[in-house]
């Protein structure tokens, strides 16, 4: 897992929370949603780290 210590799934464009009390978080890029840090299930199911992060510019950012 140290292969993903520098992913921030928070700071991907593709990140998202959903409605799914199951699964909270999600990934459109690669159309999923799971329990777990999105990176973490990447890995643990590839054996690769997530190649598909992409850092989220400020405009993505939804101020609170």
């Amino acid at each position: 897992m140290s292969e993903n210590k520098g992913l921030d799934c928070f700071k991907c464009r593709y990140f998202y929370i959903t409605w799914d009390q199951n699964n909270p978080r999600g990934c459109k890029y690669f159309g999923f949603k799971t329990k777990l840090i999105p990176s973490v299930a990447v890995l643990r199911n590839s054996g690769n780290s997530c190649r598909a992060f992409l850092k989220k510019d400020k405009t993505d950012e939804s101020p609170l």
